[in-house]
């Protein structure tokens, strides 16, 4: 008998959750990513809930107890139980009645197998009763145990239910699997034009969350081989991606993956594209190691040094010093007043900050005067 560890079960938000929820005989199960995350000793960050009780008895239950519920997903049987400031899915126990590959209409059920056979991958249909004992009714154990990755029941009938489930077979095989299973890689291959239905948000989401694993490599390559990368970035570079050093940033694996604009086709926020796009332009202008260190800081400088050694310029030497690369254009506009104005003034400061960063930050401001001038008078 597998339990879990005891210390998930001792947080008392979720027993109050727990206790709530149980009253008049209700049964509740942990589910999903908890079960699996504790299993594997991993961080767990939410905690969702199954229940036999329907959401307006969850929404009564909740109440009762001095808790708050709010109906984040009432029609689907979701209702967030909010304990101690934090948030618990607690969703009633359903089978699908009708899918269109990108929602569902559901029925609910007071039994446990019918709603293990609705969920995607069997390391995710894993329960868990309030003393820790894991229910398995469709062989997850066994597969998280393998690193084994694979659908429950038929793969091609899960993903005609939600074709977004394509990418998270790659996401969750880049975090949590060393073997994909092959009739879940040819119905990700078969099925693969259904992702032309499913939102660029919901695409971007997923590849953020897969760029972001320890290694995705093994899982770029496969949504390659099975012509799904070339379905969501038709311009991605992969091999790009796959001689970027590891660690990595998300998003300098990204623009290894496509220098194309992808703040529309995946729907970035606004930092991140601008991000994306300071990071395109350093691979492909070949930024020295001191231009990085100059312009960029934290996270985007990692991410634009192990970029640039992709690029056609090769392995370079190592990081500048820091103090060095900090320093700041000893000269500024008044140095170059009023002799030059508007876009001349520009243009010039422009030319000796570039001088300033090739020459290692060691130019005297005489020397940084005379090319900013000569840039700044120059037509």
């Amino acid at each position: 008998m597998t339990q879990l560890p005891p210390r998930l079960l001792q947080d008392p938000a979720l027993q109050s959750v727990l206790d709530a929820i149980e009253t008049d005989g209700h049964r509740v199960w942990l589910v999903g990513g908890a079960v699996r995350n504790a299993l594997l000793d991993m961080p767990v960050e939410d905690v969702d809930l199954a229940t036999d009780a329907l959401p307006e008895t969850v929404v009564d239950l909740a109440r009762a107890a001095g808790l708050k519920p709010v109906p984040t997903g009432i029609d689907h049987g979701t209702i967030t139980v909010v304990a101690q400031g934090r948030g618990f899915e607690v969703t009633t126990l359903r089978h699908d009645v009708e899918t269109d590959g990108r929602r569902a209409v559901v029925a609910f059920a007071d039994d446990l197998a019918q709603d293990a056979r609705r969920r995607d991958f069997t390391m995710n249909a894993l329960y868990a009763d309030r003393s820790g004992t894991v229910i398995d009714l469709v062989g997850g154990l066994e597969d998280l145990r393998a690193g084994r990755l694979r659908f429950v029941g038929d793969p091609a009938q899960r993903l005609a239910e939600d074709y977004l489930r394509i990418l998270r077979f790659f996401r969750f095989l880049a975090w949590y699997g060393r073997d994909a299973d092959p009739d879940a890689v040819a119905a990700c291959r078969d099925g693969r034009d259904g992702l032309e239905g499913i939102s660029r948000e919901r695409i971007g989401q997923e590849l953020r969350k897969l760029l972001m694993a320890p290694d995705p490599v093994p899982a770029v390559r496969l949504m390659q081989d099975s012509g799904v990368l070339d379905k969501v970035l038709p311009e991605a570079t992969p091999e790009r991606l796959y001689a970027l050093q590891s660690p990595a940033p998300w998003l300098a694996r990204l623009a290894a993956l496509s220098q194309a604009d992808l703040s529309d086709t995946l729907r970035l926020s606004r930092s991140d594209a601008r991000d994306h796009r300071i990071l395109v332009t350093a691979l492909t202008e070949s930024w020295s190691f001191n231009r990085i260190a100059y312009r960029l800081g934290g996270d985007l400088a990692q991410g634009a040094a192990a970029l640039v050694q992709t690029g056609p310029s090769g392995l370079r030497d190592g990081w500048p010093d820091a103090q060095a690369a900090a320093c700041p254009l000893p000269i500024t506009a008044s140095d170059l007043q009023p002799r030059l104005q508007g876009a001349a003034l520009g243009r010039a400061l422009k030319a000796a900050e570039d001088a300033w960063i090739d020459a290692g930050f060691a130019l005297p401001p005489p020397a940084l005067i005379d090319i900013a001038l000569l840039a700044g008078e120059t037509p």
